[in-house]
């Protein structure tokens, strides 16, 4: 694979700070990890959601690097909650 674009730096940047983020809090790497390859599957040329993506990102971090935080939850839909 040759060079990374200047956005896909920014991403794999991004990883890495969660990644690094999320040492010493558990629960957070999997979910990490799942969000990023979820989003993985985003077309490259969908320039405007990657970059509001990385906004959100960013927003996100500085939360998990907060020293409040200290642990994640999530809502999960289930096939009972669908009518």
């Amino acid at each position: 694979m040759g060079r990374h674009s200047e956005l896909q730096r920014r991403v794999l940047s991004l990883y890495r700070n969660f990644v690094r983020a999320s040492r010493g809090k558990p629960g957070f790497l999997p979910r990490i990890r799942s969000e990023f390859r979820k989003n993985a599957q985003i077309p490259r040329t969908d320039v405007l959601l990657i970059e509001y993506l990385l906004r959100r990102g960013q927003r996100q971090l500085e939360q998990l690097r907060g020293a409040h935080t200290k642990r994640m939850g999530a809502f999960v839909k289930t096939a009972e909650d669908t009518p």
